[in-house]
């Protein structure tokens, strides 16, 4: 067996051995700054230990909850500079994105390729964008917070145009309401033509009005079921199918113009057609609702986001994301009173989470399986490498089963162990960190195919990637490590059950 194999068959046995060595060593670094960091960050990189234990765990979540106050590396921002399609609205990416048409006459084979190669920068800009700041941003908790707002209120990238507008539904719809209200958060998802394309509101019609002829010919539920079911009550959130159907008639004309027409005034393609939308009187989870047009969809949004429903399931899904795959109850419970005491105000919320007694109990420390997004990017950041190419970690994340924006089913990508836990996943994550501390991963090299190409940086230290981590290993992943020849010894880190857990 090759040393290799030999380290890998150890970790495996640890990793798939469920609970931790009960001869655990204890951690040279406080526990809570290694927990406060794993959680409300992608994980610790080179220094970033040592700063939280000189400002203090408060002012750290404080600065978190705070982004702006938070300057971003020069880096950072030039590279998002550079990407040209990350901040143009939906309309200008879909006609970007089309063969160019000029009259009736039908685009040229050479027309039809351009459209392609545009079309194929556009995604590649904005899954590039979302890699490079999770990776690199100092604002941890806001990406954090991309990430698990995205998945509550997802869009599947391989449907139609929506493989052009998820960075821009992104860019609009969750980055500026990641903190704020969640009825804000609410409306714009609701009103962002890839959320309409996905589940296909913009075909959702009142039968037998003017309007309901070609492909708007009747009532779509689909949207009114995923926005109770998943976006605001739950599935146990007291609704029934004929408030589904009553959500979908509030639901009827509100879509999006077609992207080769004029938008509105503000630029935004999102528009309410009268001529397809059902005037009459509703009932809509017990509150009468009178036939009025696009006020009826306010007025359905202010009952979701202000139901109690919606607060005890906003809050165990941040609790389980934060805290532990089963979140106590009590906190849930305490979160759900925050959230409706102060209107949904999603940043006194995570206040609340963050400085409750079940969050900070120790048995919740490193108690939270990383998710693909999550394993990847950690081991980027605890290296410290500069990330100028995120194309491997894309293809990485396609191999461990989480490709970026691509989640097929409209609740998003799960965030619990038994989702992502299992030999084979395990196995790639252990060969990725293995060429990635010995510099077989080329996140240096420019994506930029014309660009000059640097020479990789040396191998990561063990020692310091240790000093990054904490020091926090097991006695018994600490003997693996000790035992294992000092070029496997940094990804043996970074393969460590310890590792694997946030």
């Amino acid at each position: 067996m090759s040393i290799k194999l030999k380290y890998l068959v150890l970790l495996l046995s640890m990793l798939m051995g469920g609970a931790f060595p009960s001869n655990a060593a204890p951690a040279p670094v406080d526990p809570k700054v290694l927990h406060i960091i794993n959680r409300l960050s992608f994980g610790p990189t080179p220094g970033e230990v040592k700063r939280v234990e000189s400002i203090g765990v408060d002012r750290y979540i404080q600065e978190q909850l705070s982004p702006d106050s938070i300057s971003e590396p020069p880096n950072l921002t030039t590279q998002l500079s550079q990407l040209p399609t990350l901040y143009l609205n939906p309309v200008t990416l879909y006609r970007e994105s089309q063969p160019f048409r000029q009259g009736k006459q039908k685009p040229t084979p050479e027309e039809k390729k351009a459209a392609r190669a545009r079309g194929r920068l556009i995604e590649q800009q904005a899954v590039q964008a979302r890699l490079l700041r999770a990776t690199e941003s100092h604002r941890q908790l806001q990406e954090v917070m991309v990430d698990f707002w995205y998945n509550h209120f997802n869009v599947d990238a391989n449907k139609g145009p929506d493989r052009f507008w998820v960075g821009a539904y992104e860019q609009e719809a969750i980055r500026p309401h990641v903190f704020g209200r969640f009825r804000d958060l609410l409306l714009a998802t609701a009103q962002h033509p890839a959320m309409l394309y996905y589940l296909d509101n913009w075909q959702n019609t009142a039968p037998g009005s003017p309007g309901a002829r070609g492909k708007y010919q009747g009532l779509n539920e689909n949207y009114a079921r995923e926005l109770m079911e998943l976006h605001t009550l739950g599935v146990d959130g007291g609704y029934t199918q004929q408030d589904v159907i009553t959500l979908a008639r509030i639901l009827t004309g509100w879509g999006y113009r077609p992207p080769n027409q004029p938008t509105g005034e503000d630029g935004s393609p999102f528009y309410f057609d009268p001529k397809r939308h059902d005037f009459s009187d509703k009932i809509f989870l017990g509150h009468s609702i009178k036939g009025s047009g696009a006020a009826e969809v306010e007025q359905a949004l202010d009952i979701l986001a202000r139901s109690p429903a919606t607060a005890h399931h906003i809050s165990y899904q941040l609790a389980q994301y934060f805290v532990s795959d089963r979140p106590p109850e009590a906190l849930v419970d305490s979160m759900q009173k925050r959230f409706l005491a102060t209107d949904g105000n999603i940043r006194e919320v995570l206040n609340t989470l963050f400085h409750s007694k079940e969050f900070w109990d120790s048995t919740s420390y490193n108690a939270k399986f990383k998710t693909p997004v999550q394993y990847v990017v950690s081991t980027v950041r605890a290296t410290g490498m500069e990330v100028n190419n995120t194309k491997p970690l894309l293809n990485m994340l396609q191999q461990l089963g989480m490709p970026m924006y691509g989640c097929l089913t409209p609740d998003g990508y799960k965030n619990t162990e038994d989702a992502w836990l299992n030999p084979d996943a395990i196995t790639r994550r252990l060969s990725f960190a293995t060429s990635l501390v010995s510099g077989r991963v080329p996140l240096w090299q420019q994506e930029n195919a014309t660009a000059p190409k640097p020479s990789p940086p040396p191998a990561v230290d063990a020692s310091q990637l240790a000093g990054t981590l904490g020091n926090s290993f097991s006695t018994k992943t600490q003997s693996a490590i000790a035992s294992s020849p000092h070029q496997l010894q940094a990804a043996l880190m970074l393969g460590s059950p310890e590792f694997m857990h946030r």
